[in-house]
């Protein structure tokens, strides 16, 4: 049953709070009483999480509309230590494009106040001051727009809605060549291609480096195929060399592989239909009707071009000879599994290097350096999984890095890998299974080149390529070891209740046309922490027992839900699919809690 003016939980919004301080906003500091009247959207982000970027893009459109009424508040909270730096927060506002205030909140207080879980969160505040909605994960915009236009309503008739332009003030633009470039390729005439992610452009630079030889695409954030003055990327990433005459490029928030004519400049789409790919999207077919999800990085190997999909957590691969794309390797789950292809879990693919016999990968979420073999296996020759990361050297299997975005093969059969959130240059040599540093103090590292024995490396953060000599000995660094900083949740040994709540947005109901509108998979980390209640189902909620020998570990819970507009006279109702991955650290105690909510949409109403 539907009611036109749904009875909605009410809660005071907790102050805005971040020792950051605050973006975008000209210098001056806010408090929620100075947006009372206005409807509030706090974006819960960190800037090296795939789904937050895509929640970034889904947020433009709302923004627009309501101008006058809406304020959407970026609250930035770190997973990692290189994003509790606030210069590298001011960094990713500017590289993705943010055009709203961001509150930079590095030790996580406003995260905690609003009790949030996961990245990203949306939280709705009326113009009153209460929290209206919460949603976790991404897809939620379209229902986020149904309640922003039921509040306008609602407070225009209650005279407590204030129209009027926002506190959002566009920083100074910088004049560098390039702006947060991303991946960059040796041409066969010995010039540079770098894709200039935040310009949304590629450029060919000449052989020093830096003198700009030609700029491909209009510049301004688009998808269009055409010369090099009219084409348009959406923030292009990964590039390689198709064949002598041509380039691919992950063209990323496009979600589409393009192909640059390196003679005459022109920009054609070879993969992705300009629209995210989502759970129950078909996952192969003729490329240029298949959807994609932010395809980061690309590669040659074993006769493919493969793409690093860092917004589904997989490898696919596009086949040139018939120009059709699939899934590679990959479940779609996030985390760190080997073996078989198919079976293989990745978290945010980002960086790809290919030999004559492995494609080795950063998989950034991870922190991880990987390789699939030619007969698709997946292994790890670096990393353990989503929560420990920092800088030491050292054998593979103590070494650590920190949200790698590039790899790069070296002659000798060792890699280069871009450890970018550690802001160095990083050495795995698989016959000795050591890694060591070959550079530190360069700013977020995003790629490689190997050019006639130095190193080019394309500092995303400076804005340039910088050449290094390859030295014939690893620099020594003090070694560092990070978990995540989010706090572990105390909870009870043995039976916990997990529920994940989720309420179909007002003039919804959940899609069941088709069978179960709802999908809900557990696991943990270590595995021998859930006795029972692992696995698929297509229950939200669900009783799982903890092993009371083990103190802490990690659960890893992903929710589906479908759910349709409620409208008994048309066949065809608009349908969304919401969804979320979340990595909840728990600790073991007695007398912890013996309930585990998680807000996939709606409110927690049976909390306090």
């Amino acid at each position: 049953m539907t009611h036109s003016t749904p009875r909605r939980v009410r809660v005071r919004a907790p102050e805005l709070v971040g020792k950051g301080g605050w973006l975008n906003t000209g210098d001056q500091q806010y408090t929620l009483s100075d947006l009372r009247g206005r409807i509030v959207v706090l974006d819960f982000w960190t800037f090296c999480c795939i789904n937050c970027l895509h929640v970034l893009d889904e947020l433009r459109e709302l923004e627009e509309k309501h101008a006058d009424t809406v304020v959407v508040i970026g609250v930035h909270s770190p997973k990692f230590a290189h994003e509790a730096e606030h210069a590298a927060v001011v960094d990713a506002v500017e590289r993705y494009g943010v055009e709203h205030p961001v509150l930079d909140d590095p030790e996580l207080a406003t995260w905690k106040q609003y009790a949030v879980r996961a990245w990203p969160t949306l939280v709705v505040i009326d113009p009153e001051g209460y929290v209206v909605a919460q949603h976790a994960g991404e897809g939620h915009v379209h229902a986020i727009e149904r309640l922003v236009t039921e509040l306008e309503a609602e407070h225009e008739a209650k005279g407590t809605l204030r129209r009027g332009d926002g506190p959002y003030v566009a920083p100074e633009p910088e004049p560098t060549t390039l702006r947060f470039p991303g991946k960059a390729l040796l041409l066969p005439g010995g010039t540079f291609l770098v894709s200039d992610t935040t310009r949304h452009q590629l450029v060919e630079l000449a052989a020093d480096g830096e003198t700009v030889v030609r700029r491909i695409g209009s510049g301004a954030r688009g998808f269009a195929d055409g010369s090099a003055e009219a084409a348009a990327f959406n923030e292009p990433q990964g590039l390689a060399l198709l064949d002598q005459a041509a380039v691919v490029v992950a063209d990323t928030v496009n979600h589409a592989l393009r192909r640059l004519d390196l003679a005459t400049g022109e920009v054609t789409t070879l993969a992705g239909t300009g629209r995210q790919w989502w759970q129950g999207s078909p996952t192969s077919g003729p490329a240029r009707e298949i959807d994609l999800s932010s395809p980061w990085d690309v590669a040659l190997f074993a006769g493919r071009v493969w793409i690093a999909m860092a917004g589904v957590h997989q490898l696919w691969a596009y086949d040139p000879s018939d120009r059709t794309v699939a899934v590679a390797a990959g479940t779609t789950n996030e985390g760190l599994v080997d073996g078989p292809g198919p079976e293989a879990w990745f978290a945010q693919p980002s960086g790809l290097a290919a030999t004559a016999d492995r494609l080795w990968l950063a998989d950034s979420e991870t922190s991880a350096l990987r390789w699939v073999d030619l007969d698709g296996t997946v292994r790890t020759a670096v990393g353990t999984g989503l929560f420990d990361f920092g800088h030491r050297d050292g054998p593979a299997g103590q070494a650590l890095f920190q949200h790698p975005l590039g790899v790069t093969a070296l002659p000798d059969g060792s890699v280069a890998v871009s450890d970018t959130y550690n802001n160095a240059l990083r050495r795995y040599d698989p016959s000795t299974g050591e890694v060591t540093t070959l550079a530190t103090d360069l700013r977020e590292p995003s790629d490689a080149v190997l050019v006639d024995g130095d190193i080019v490396v394309v500092e995303s953060a400076r804005h340039r390529l910088t050449r290094l000599r390859l030295p014939e000995e690893a620099v020594r660094v003090e070694s560092v070891a990070h978990r995540t900083r989010r706090a572990a949740t105390e909870v009870a040994p043995g039976r916990l209740r997990l529920d994940v709540i989720f309420q179909a947005p007002a003039g919804q109901k959940l899609d069941t046309r088709y069978g179960p509108s709802t999908r809900l998979l557990v696991s943990s980390t270590p595995p021998g922490l859930l006795l029972k209640g692992e696995g698929a189902d297509t229950d939200l909620s669900r009783t799982l027992e903890l092993d009371p020998g083990i103190t802490e570990g990690v659960l890893h819970v992903s929710a589906m839900a479908a759910s349709c507009d409620d409208d008994t006279d048309n066949p065809y109702p608009a349908c969304h699919v919401h969804q979320q991955d979340w990595g909840v650290p728990v600790r073991l105690t007695e007398g912890g809690a013996d309930r585990l909510p998680l807000v996939l949409a709606g409110m927690d109403d049976s909390a306090g």
